[in-house]
């Protein structure tokens, strides 16, 4: 039996963006639970295809047996590569959820939450060589305060730093509750929830290089897309929304801004969402890891 083990967020809004075609060719760049996937496969004629991407062996695991479906166990950032190894020169639309799946949140081992007192590991591909431990122990402090500061946008990112760097000198931090005590004094009882939140989504970023390979995806999404194709991305926090905004509005992820001989900013895309979709009242209330979800939608000039 399939094991269905995440709740799929914004599942209509973002699969009917897609406008999808029964015989057309689709990309859901992050399986994870397999809800979007299994949504496309549904509106999917049997000429239809999806190439779906994980880099998490858990979620491979958990892959609907379909004949439509290619199944890529490797990073989104390489969707140019793959696409055209399939034997695709341009696909109709492309997904993105860019969140973490509450399979992924929900097993402490993997230590992505600090729900549990689990190894520091966060890898989403594990089989990478770095983990979170690898970062918390051997990151020079002013890099920590780097990451703390730009991935996790943390008040005080130096004093974070510095409280790290002071519990590993004294043992090397390699649970998510040692973490979690290295940086008491930097929360209470109000905050504690909020501050860590920031601080381990920094560590998770930088693990797993998420905002280099986001760009990456973004142009070989472009590059890939055909005439009037849809890319459909939801995003989660502020960091990525910035970049995802920038480029469908300008084509690059720094959002520079260039403009034709009339003065109209040139872009590969037409924006669909002037504002981004996000969930509604009830989703929220059923899966409360949704609320901070945005979904952006442009079609391919």
């Amino acid at each position: 039996m399939e094991q269905v083990y995440h709740t799929p967020v914004l599942l209509h809004e973002s699969i009917t963006a897609l406008d999808i075609k029964e015989n057309g060719v689709y990309v859901d760049a992050t399986f994870g639970g397999g809800g979007h996937s299994r949504e496309i496969l549904r509106r999917l004629g049997p000429e239809g295809t999806l190439i779906s991407f994980d880099r998490d062996t858990d979620a491979i695991k958990n892959a609907p047996d379909d004949n439509r479906l290619i199944l890529v166990h490797n990073n989104f950032r390489f969707v140019e590569n793959f696409v055209h190894y399939n034997g695709f020169r341009h696909v109709d639309g492309i997904l993105a959820d860019l969140g973490v799946s509450s399979h992924q949140f929900d097993s402490g081992e993997r230590g992505f939450s600090f729900r549990f007192d689990a190894p520091l590991d966060m890898r989403m591909n594990q089989l990478a060589k770095k983990n979170a431990a690898d970062i918390i122990n051997g990151y020079e402090q002013d890099e920590l305060a780097r990451i703390f500061k730009i991935y996790g946008e943390i008040d005080k990112p130096r004093k974070a730093a510095e409280l790290v760097c002071s519990a590993r000198s004294r043992k090397p931090i390699e649970t998510t509750g040692e973490l979690s005590k290295a940086v008491a004094k930097m929360y209470n009882t109000n905050t504690e929830h909020k501050f860590l939140a920031k601080l381990y989504q920094a560590l998770r970023i930088e693990v797993n290089m998420e905002m280099q390979a986001l760009e990456e995806f973004l142009k070989g999404a472009l590059s890939v897309l055909a005439p009037g194709g849809i890319l459909s991305v939801i995003t989660y926090h502020s960091l990525e929304d910035r970049m995802v905004k920038n480029f469908m509005k300008t084509g690059n992820v720094a959002g520079d801004v260039n403009k034709d001989f009339y003065g109209k900013i040139d872009t590969p895309f037409e924006i669909i969402t002037r504002k981004p979709i996000v969930p509604s009242e009830e989703e929220i209330s059923r899966n409360t890891r949704s609320r901070s979800a945005k979904l952006r939608v442009a079609a391919k000039i």
